[in-house]
């Protein structure tokens, strides 16, 4: 059964935003106490007693962009109306009604669609009464709430499910590969992301810092549902105001929740310290990356791939494991290419491996190169290693000192089995730790 769509609407600053967050228990939206701080559509899929609903916060109708964006912003609004099963119309108790709500409710009323009028900001009893005035809307008595609170969170709750009964949805299940679109400023994240959803899903514009929030986009490829992650632009901290900060959390939060990252490089510009500190965010949170070189049809200074490549090595030597891909997203090319890729390497990141075949690898490293130590500690043996985990393939190491074990030769045997192993293109973990031979009667102990 097909999920159904809830979207909250009103004019700016009455915590659409907030209210989002507080229904899925979970920041998802920036709230901000500035207006306009959404643009796009952020949705998010919420489970009652097994069955879902899909839920999508927009920007403020009415909006006056410091960007000039509101065309923009307008569509989007639009385009979720034209969605919605159920509107929820929101409002501010404690400001009380505004011509501009009232310019709201006369876009919903001649739609055949079904409009809760929800009064938020009711903190406390002596709000209550304040929220009958927009029985004027003409859409029933208002539903209170206070999402700053969570007052009226379950009532609001109930409400919708009991309008949609058995029309709520079932599990959608897991998408395949959750694709984390991360980048500077302008580099194209998306266009790549309107490009694989087919519609505009997120805005575009040539306004550097259009996207503030992460937005979670499922597009189809090939049968299957994927979810692309489109994040905020990243800047240098000395430049960033409260919003981009968050931004750039959520940013950083959605490599880690990804299970592939693309990091697009645009090519019309030089690779610069941003870009560098962004493939470090990566590599910490190991995930496998996808170099997307972005806007190769403008790269006028791009002798060839070959070429660019080698600048890639050289300016981003942290990430040489990863592959690279040539896109230009406004046009499509090689977007399915990029997928595949993305798709290559979530198999790689999940396969696993036996016993053997990692320790027959592991000798030929250790006759290769012997572990080195750190100083003042006696030298380091290694006995046997074992995976232990996939996603990133995590391999523990039993020897007679694990601290000493030196970062160089940690990043050396992580090279050399990924090499020998057929985890070329992904990060590695590596663990050491510590195992007692003498008391293999009762098993090893093993400790951190």
């Amino acid at each position: 059964m097909a999920i159904p769509t809830v979207v909250i609407v009103g004019r700016p600053n009455v915590g659409k935003s907030s209210l989002l967050n507080r229904l899925a228990n979970e920041r998802i939206s920036i709230v901000d106490p500035r207006a306009g701080i959404t643009r796009d559509r952020i949705s998010t899929l919420l489970e009652v007693n097994d069955r879902y609903f899909e839920l999508v916060d927009t920007g403020g109708i009415g909006i006056v962009d410091d960007d000039n964006l509101e065309v923009h912003v307008e569509d989007q609004i639009a385009y979720a109306i034209h969605c919605a099963d159920l509107i929820l119309l929101l409002v501010d108790a404690q400001q009380g009604l505004t011509p501009l709500d009232q310019r709201v409710a006369e876009l919903l009323r001649p739609l055949d669609k079904s409009v809760f009028c929800v009064a938020n900001k009711v903190d406390e009893e002596v709000h209550v009464p304040l929220a009958a005035e927009f029985e004027k809307l003409g859409f029933g008595e208002p539903i209170r709430v206070s999402a700053a609170h969570g007052r009226g969170r379950l009532n609001l709750m109930e409400r919708i499910c009991e309008h949609f009964g058995d029309d709520l949805g079932d599990d959608p299940g897991l998408p395949v590969m959750k694709l984390a679109m991360v980048g500077k400023r302008n580099a194209g994240k998306s266009t790549l992301v309107n490009t694989l959803a087919g519609e505009e899903r997120v805005i575009v514009s040539e306004v550097p810092g259009t996207t503030r929030d992460s937005v979670d986009v499922r597009f189809e490829k090939d049968g299957r549902v994927f979810v692309a992650i489109d994040t905020a632009g990243v800047r240098k901290k000395k430049k960033m105001d409260d919003v981009d900060f968050y931004s750039h959390t959520r940013a950083l939060r959605s490599i880690r929740r990804a299970d592939v990252v693309m990091f697009l490089i645009d090519s019309t510009v030089p690779i610069s310290d941003v870009d560098s500190k962004l493939a470090r965010a990566i590599l910490d949170a190991q995930r496998p990356v996808v170099i997307v070189i972005n806007k190769w049809d403008l790269a006028k200074d791009a002798s060839s791939p070959e070429a660019y490549d080698e600048y890639v090595a050289k300016m981003l030597p942290q990430l040489e494991h990863a592959p690279m891909v040539i896109m230009t997203a406004t046009t499509g090319k090689n977007t399915d290419a990029a997928v595949d890729l993305a798709l290559s390497l979530h198999k790689q990141s999940h396969m696993r491996i036996s016993t053997s075949a990692l320790n027959s690898a592991l000798e030929r490293v250790l006759e290769e190169r012997g572990p080195s130590a750190k100083h003042g500690t006696k030298p380091v043996k290694i006995y046997y290693a074992t995976q232990v985990a996939t996603g990133p393939p995590t391999i523990v190491f039993f020897c007679n000192t694990p601290a000493a074990v030196t970062d160089n030769y940690r990043r050396y045997m992580e090279n050399r089995l990924r090499a020998l192993l057929p985890f070329g293109e992904v990060p590695l973990r590596l663990l050491f730790r510590s195992h007692h031979r003498e008391r293999s009667d009762k098993g090893a102990r093993v400790n951190d």
